[in-house]
């Protein structure tokens, strides 16, 4: 389960910036979108994350999507461009001459424990990382790693098998990533790297992808048709079954349809509407995340999607039997609104004049008690909308 992501210095976010996930106890309304955590705290399942084209939202998704690729990645020395993981995947604030360091932590809750990670990097080198556990029964803290250039301190649950590995670790390359490719008897490396890859990071491009499809669909229809079939009866696609066919390694996938005559008609599912697809993908996606307990990052969730659609995959994540959670950018208001979020389930990006992207969450606000979320958003009130400047639209002749 995911507590935070922070960054510093990346792409629009100059200032040190942080998505937290831990719901505000005094807030009692939507109990049905949290997650139990410890004795005292719970997290959100849901985080919307609104503004305007070119506030940074996308900045936002694609900070977490550097951090994973650069956790997924620096243990290769080069790409077949000879370009190392930190060169690629610098990018820092570019509207000012100095360009400083770039940074990212991340909080998860695995197994029993929370655990804090995080690195400060270059093009040229990582420059810190550190790893740090709390065990959430005892709330007793311990020390995995810290790291400042090429100097490493190990923790004493760690050192025995590392030290001797230390003087190994090159400086473009994350002690996470080094040590997750060894065979050790503490599994605490591989812990904490499965659960930063194991994040699904979502382009809504791909939902428009049939390799994807070919690929999940028959495990989902094999393990799961009932609720495929009603998800697709409740979006109103007109489909009341789905199969497939596998021939000789190739996959025919066949949705059925009841005409007025009441007979059941056959149809190929790529003949179905785009909009059909993509809805399915979504869907496989979004159980692939609940079966597993994963976080799903989705950028411009909202496009080419029906707002009631876009409500029905948000529900999904709201099952008491998984620990899935969805963080998803947009910026149609459609479900801004108290009866569907909990004031803390909201964040708003915003860009100033010169180039800084700044995420706020709702509760940043005094709202009053009748207040429409949506109202007030488009009003300006929360920031995180576009300040059009004065022009003059020409009439046509």
């Amino acid at each position: 389960m995911l507590i935070q992501f922070m960054l510093k210095n990346i792409l629009s976010f100059k200032e040190e910036t942080v998505l937290d996930m831990t719901a505000i106890n005094a807030y009692k309304e939507h109990e049905y979108n949290l997650i139990p955590y410890n004795k005292k705290e719970k997290l959100l399942r849901v985080a919307a994350i609104y503004g305007a084209n070119a506030s940074g939202k996308s900045n936002l998704y694609l900070a977490m999507e550097y951090f994973q690729r650069i956790v997924k990645e620096s243990l290769n020395n080069v790409d077949s461009e000879g370009l190392t993981a930190i060169r690629k995947y610098y990018n820092p604030f570019l509207f000012e001459k100095k360009k400083e360091n770039t940074e990212f932590e991340i909080i998860k809750v695995i197994d029993e424990y929370e655990y804090k990670y995080g690195f400060e990097y270059n093009e040229e080198n990582i420059v810190s990382e550190w790893m740090y556990r709390k065990n959430l029964n005892t709330s007793r803290n311990s020390t995995i790693f810290e790291r400042y250039m090429n100097k490493v301190e190990f923790g004493a649950s760690v050192r025995k098998e590392c030290d001797i590995y230390k003087e190994q670790i090159p400086s473009e390359t994350l002690i996470l990533s080094f040590f997750n490719k060894l065979k050790l008897k503490n599994d605490v490396f591989k812990k904490v790297y499965e659960a930063i890859t194991n994040i699904l990071i979502i382009d809504t491009d791909i939902f428009e992808s049939v390799d994807f499809l070919e690929k999940f669909l028959p495990m989902i229809i094999d393990e799961e048709r009932e609720n495929l079939v009603k998800f697709l009866i409740a979006i109103d696609t007109g489909i009341k079954n789905i199969e497939y066919e596998n021939n000789e390694n190739e996959i025919t996938f066949i949705t059925t349809h009841i005409g007025q005559d009441g007979i059941a008609y056959k149809m190929n599912l790529f003949g179905e509407s785009q909009g059909t697809i993509k809805s399915i993908n979504i869907y496989i996606y979004a159980r692939i995340a609940i079966l597993n307990n994963q976080v799903m990052f989705v950028d411009e969730l909202n496009v080419k999607l029906h707002p009631l659609l876009l409500k029905f995959i948000v529900d999904l994540f709201y099952d008491k039997t998984s620990k899935a959670q969805l963080v998803y950018t947009t910026h149609d208001t459609t479900l801004l609104d108290k009866k569907f979020f909990r004031r803390d389930q909201i964040w708003f990006v915003q860009k100033d004049k010169y180039g800084y992207s700044e995420l706020v969450a709702l509760s940043d606000f005094k709202i009053r008690s009748d207040a429409s979320f949506e109202k007030d958003y488009l009003a300006g009130v929360y920031g995180g909308i576009p300040l059009l400047g004065d022009f003059q639209m020409r009439e046509g002749e």
